[in-house]
């Protein structure tokens, strides 16, 4: 970043931009904060000296070769880290982040640059560079920027950038005591409080400009837990677009105990049984499952080159009827929700699947064109130095009418799948390898002793088409899911009732 002005300046600067931002409804966050010389329309980056005029210039450097259409997305974020292990806090830092990301599309290809000097020529300069994409005569003109209202769906009275380590020291603390309590086995205990203020803007050559301020908290607790020569490792996250008051004493209490009870359960956790099991998937955390192994075969870019198995597979059935998978930008503060996705398209809810016949793919705007439909709101990007490209957002599987219970009593021996980590997906076949952090038998109809060590192997279309039993216990993940792509990361929801899957292959450490 390069800011003519010392860092006292800057710091008071972005605490005033913050302040200005929470005070303000969507989507002038910059009105009151800096007096309008020009009658143009005041924006949060005026403070950055980006004005709409400025704007409409990079704009039109973007479409001096011919390019069909252009965009600049604007972007400053703050973010903190606080850490604390062996009741020490032994760790914080903070980064900021401020640049602009410049794409310009002539048919399916693209032009991209980004800056992180946000002075005219260098923005010019990256518009220039975005350009080259096209080499013809100009055709595209830039409209009238105007702002575009749209509703805020994670609004917070103080933001992040405004709150002291001092407030956020209490909240590291209380979790620590509360998994501590739980047993005097439980040897350490680290915890990572994050959170973060980003501040976006999106302006294009078709005159949308809106713009969107998003909060951002994660709290990440680990426990070790020994006993005798055993050592058991747990975890537990949540997170949540919202600010301070989401961490209530609930919260923290529940996070640490349930991270330490799990590492304690750890120490009577057996084998799994090896083979093909038939797979009940528990409520919430198991959407990870769904999110990886299905979704992105859903997500229009895969399709559209002809890599996914659902490419030619719109209005056919893909699964038992009473499945219906929805991706939704909308669901309020869970941490795939957006009040725009990155290219400026207001946030909303797709069916994917409804009732088994798959209805829909992901879009972004190249695909959306090339397919003939609107965009879903679902083009993201990891920060201003990404384009954007169609991902999910939060993705679940509504619930139907059968009780858990009936669906666990109708396995005679199988695998109760309750958290996952570390899994490996090929997007276009939909195979999958995911390691089963916690777990339980299943004999007889009922929930025995837990397992570890256990990997669900097979195939995500397929796993989807042999869910033959959906409970009515849809529960949304509240932890702190992040998705790959394309070397890119957003942060994503996920969802589930409980399901059960025919058969799905496990694997163990002896296998």
């Amino acid at each position: 970043m390069r800011l003519v002005m010392n860092r006292r300046d800057f710091l008071a600067l972005s605490g005033a931009g913050a302040a200005c931002a929470a005070a303000a409804s969507l989507p002038v966050w910059g009105t009151g904060c800096n007096a309008s010389t020009s009658g143009e329309h005041q924006t949060y980056f005026d403070q950055f000296g980006v004005g709409s005029s400025l704007m409409r210039r990079i704009l039109d450097k973007g479409l001096s070769r011919g390019g069909d259409f252009s965009e600049i997305f604007l972007q400053h974020k703050i973010t903190h880290w606080t850490g604390m292990q062996d009741n020490q806090v032994d760790r914080a830092y903070s980064q900021v982040e401020l640049g602009a990301g410049i794409r310009v599309l002539k048919g399916e290809a693209t032009g991209f640059a980004y800056c992180e000097d946000l002075s005219e020529m260098a923005l010019l300069q990256a518009a220039e560079t975005a350009a080259a994409v096209a080499d013809a005569s100009v055709e595209a003109r830039v409209q009238p920027l105007l702002a575009g209202d749209i509703t805020s769906r994670y609004p917070v009275a103080i933001p992040w950038s405004e709150i002291g380590t001092d407030q956020k020291l209490p909240l590291l603390t209380q979790a620590n005591d509360a998994a501590r309590g739980v047993d005097d086995r439980i040897v350490r205990v680290t915890i990572y409080l994050g959170d973060e203020t980003s501040h976006v803007l999106l302006a294009n050559s078709e005159g949308r400009l809106v713009e969107d301020d998003q909060p951002m908290t994660i709290m990440y607790l680990t426990c070790v837990a020994m006993d005798g020569q055993k050592i058991e490792t747990a975890s537990e996250v949540t997170s949540s677009r919202d600010g301070l008051g989401f961490f209530t004493p609930s919260r923290l209490t529940q996070l640490g105990q349930v991270a330490a009870g799990d590492a304690i359960e750890m120490f009577s956790a057996v084998p799994p049984p090896i083979g093909e099991h038939p797979v009940v998937l528990a409520a919430g955390t198991s959407g990870i499952l769904l999110h990886e192994a299905i979704g992105h075969g859903m997500e229009a870019d895969f399709n559209r080159i002809g890599t996914s198995i659902y490419s030619d597979m719109i209005d056919k059935k893909v699964a038992h009827e009473d499945v219906t998978i929805i991706d939704d930008g909308t669901n309020g503060r869970l941490r795939g929700s957006l009040n725009v996705d990155d290219e400026g398209v207001e946030a909303q809810k797709t069916v994917l699947v409804e009732n088994g016949i798959l209805r829909s793919y992901l879009h972004d705007r190249i695909s959306s064109k090339h397919y003939g439909v609107a965009p879903t709101g679902s083009g993201r990007r990891q920060s201003f130095r990404y384009p954007p490209n169609p991902r999910m957002r939060n993705t679940y599987m509504l619930g139907a009418q059968t009780p858990p219970e009936e669906i666990i009593a109708s396995v005679e021996k199988g695998i109760y799948a309750e958290k996952f980590a570390n899994g490996e997906v090929r997007i276009g076949a939909g195979d999958f390898t995911f390691y089963l952090t916690q777990g339980r038998m299943i004999e007889n109809g009922k929930l025995t002793n837990l397992v570890k060590d256990a990997n669900l192997i097979g195939n995500g279309p397929k796993v989807l088409e042999n869910i033959d039993m959906v409970g009515s216990d849809m529960t949304m993940y509240s932890g702190g899911g992040n998705c790959g792509k394309d070397g890119q990361f957003v942060p994503v929801g996920f969802g589930l009732p409980t399901v059960r899957a025919g058969s799905i292959s496990i694997g163990g450490r002896n296998a």
